[in-house]
């Protein structure tokens, strides 16, 4: 074993003396008591699963209120209350349980997340998954807005489950004020909420790790973050060949709302529409795009542009003076310098939703069109100055963990994560429980993992040391116990010793 063990055998020094009469005639064998890991024969049927107040009815959902409440009050007597419904069993829809090999699942990607994080240098922050509602309340047009969960809490308080978590980060840094030393480079691992139409990969809860950095305005901060996207991608088993990033920057349709003379009081409803390029027809983009009040020849013309998936052609039409062009020029060089430059290509459509949005912007994709954004995210100057503050540049991304594991399912790649102890430590008398606790404890202060059985026979125990995947099974016997020793058992080899105590940490 890793951890030492150099100190287990004096630690149980006192015990085996306590324990074992043959080692001091001063003291006694104290009787323990057998303890139950349930209530006595007579009551257990009231807390059975199969009780008919526990019983999962799906037709209880649509019984009156009073009737559910009654489904929350157990009897006092033995049996369950007659006529009682059942609450429902499964989460509010569109959010999740997380079972034992769930978490597991959830927390290998998310220390992928900080480990990615770490190597890029970022410290990780943290804030209320309850918002202030006039946080995520910017601009009408925004779907985000139609999408909140939003209420009066009972000060009379207009407060949202956070459906993002970058306005979060700006308020903030908006806190911090000048004692913030800038840049900042933060990462977060939260809970967003948003209720939505739900496909495959979108959930009304989902968590999300964010990557930001506030106060560098030149495109390498870009370049940072999508090499970052990359690195995950790269962990987990992921390659260009399975995702790309498309690239394109909001200065493009600024540029051609500007071409065509679109009033600025429209940017905001236009990005919610071409945004949804290549999610919806062309034809149905252009419709709403002309219910606004675009003219139909404008309408053409900014399609046209938003098509574009060739970072030439986009330079013919806008020149290579603008800054659109000049911004993604830098930042296709130094995906060269990277080394990610298969991973990213250009596509004039994606513009993101979201109104903050001020520069260059990028979001993550399957090659095989099967899933909705992995992530995404981009520049926003304005977004602190959006609240009052001092305008200080700033990007960022988002990535949720529900689509990143859709796309391990369908690659293959998700890993295997079964629960493992180091051991099991196991009774054999009930006069043994004692010794068998000591033993437990001493192991735990040591760093080892184990878990104490009791009151089981053995066959039960040596298929929970399967469960468990145990590397040893340690027996406490009252023949080994009176020589000072325990026996243990390798699980992996098979092999089995008895050792003594004050050797118990050579032999582990």
């Amino acid at each position: 074993m890793q951890t030492s063990m150099a100190s287990v055998g004096h630690a149980l020094h006192q015990t085996l003396v306590f324990f074992n009469p043959r080692l001091s005639n001063s003291f006694k064998i104290l009787p323990l008591p057998i303890a139950r890991s349930f209530p006595p024969q007579k009551q257990r049927s009231r807390w059975a699963v199969s009780s008919p107040a526990f019983a999962i009815s799906q037709s209880s959902l649509h019984q009156s209120s009073a009737t559910q409440d009654d489904a929350l009050s157990v009897g006092t007597d033995e049996g369950a209350v007659e006529g009682a419904s059942a609450i429902d069993v499964n989460p509010p829809r569109g959010t999740r349980d997380f079972l034992p090999e769930d978490m597991r699942l959830r927390q290998w990607l998310f220390q992928n997340f900080r480990e990615v994080s770490r190597l890029l240098s970022f410290e990780e922050v943290d804030f209320p998954v309850l918002e202030s509602e006039a946080l995520f309340i910017r601009k009408a047009g925004e779907e985000i807005t139609q999408q909140l969960y939003n209420f009066e809490d009972k000060g009379g308080r207009r407060v949202v489950l956070r459906p993002e978590i970058t306005p979060s980060l700006a308020r903030l840094v908006m806190k911090q004020g000048k004692s913030a030393s800038l840049p900042l480079k933060w990462f977060t691992i939260g809970q967003c909420w948003r209720y939505e139409r739900m496909t495959r990969g979108r959930r009304r809860e989902h968590y999300q790790w964010n990557m930001d950095i506030i106060g560098i305005s030149k495109v390498r901060a870009e370049a940072e973050l999508i090499y970052a996207i990359v690195l995950l991608f790269e962990r987990l088993g992921i390659t260009a060949q399975d995702v790309g990033i498309k690239v394109s920057s909001r200065k493009v349709l600024q540029a051609a709302l500007d071409k065509f003379l679109i009033p600025e009081a429209l940017f905001t409803k236009v990005c919610v529409i071409v945004d949804k390029l290549g999610k919806i027809p062309v034809d149905e983009i252009e419709k709403e795009l002309t219910s606004l009040g675009v003219p139909v020849e404008a309408v053409k013309g900014i399609v046209n542009v938003l098509s574009i998936k060739s970072l030439s052609d986009l330079e013919d039409i806008l020149g290579s003076e603008g800054e659109a062009v000049a911004d993604l020029k830098k930042l296709f060089s130094l995906a060269e310098s990277y080394g990610y430059s298969q991973w990213i290509q250009f596509d004039a459509s994606v513009v993101r939703g979201l109104a903050y949005y001020t520069g260059i912007v990028f979001e993550g994709f399957d090659r095989e069109g099967k899933l909705r954004a992995i992530c995404g995210g981009g520049r926003y100057d304005r977004l602190l100055s959006m609240f009052g503050g001092d305008e200080v540049p700033a990007c960022g991304f988002g990535f949720g963990d529900a689509v990143i594991v859709e796309l391990l399912k369908e690659k293959g790649l998700l890993p295997n994560l079964p629960h493992n102890v180091d051991h099991v430590v196991f009774a054999m008398d009930p006069s043994l429980e004692g010794p068998a606790s000591a033993i437990t404890a001493a192991l735990r202060r040591k760093g080892q993992s184990v878990d104490l059985v009791e009151d089981r026979r053995l066959k039960w125990v040596f298929k929970h040391c399967e469960r468990v995947n145990a590397s040893r099974l340690i027996l406490v016997g009252s023949s080994e116990w009176e020589k000072g020793m325990v026996r243990v058992k390798n699980l992996t080899t098979r092999e089995e010793n008895d050792v003594k105590l004050d050797e118990l940490d050579l032999f582990l």
